[in-house]
């Protein structure tokens, strides 16, 4: 699914744009453990969380996941957003709950990123 069929999907909005809307996401890993990301996610997935901190973006880039997205309308701090530039990882943000996101998400074909399920 393109990126930008994400953003529209979710009623998001890009808060950093680093990759062209029409970058191509196939998998989604959603968790608000770091440490699971850095066991289960594959490069080139979606990183969904309601992390609103620095540190997701660090774990994105060792992960090599190029977009994030916040969930339930949670304030992005500057650091955040600062790290995702530096970083080149694009920024997403969403008003809906985590659980809704996911569903949509399967719903239109993207798999987990724990075994494509």
């Amino acid at each position: 699914m393109e990126l930008s069929g994400v953003v529209e999907l979710v009623c998001g909005r890009i808060v950093v744009k680093e990759k062209d809307e029409s970058f191509d996401i196939t998998a989604v890993c959603t968790t608000d453990m770091m440490s699971d990301v850095l066991h289960f996610a594959k490069k080139g997935e979606l990183l969904v969380t309601s992390l609103n901190q620095s540190q997701v973006i660090m774990t994105a880039e060792i992960a090599d996941i190029p977009v994030v997205m916040v969930v339930l309308g949670k304030k992005i701090e500057k650091e955040m957003t600062a790290m995702a530039e530096k970083k080149h990882i694009t920024l997403l943000s969403t008003e809906l709950p985590m659980f809704t996101v996911c569903g949509m998400l399967y719903a239109k074909g993207l798999k987990s990123c724990v075994n494509g399920k």
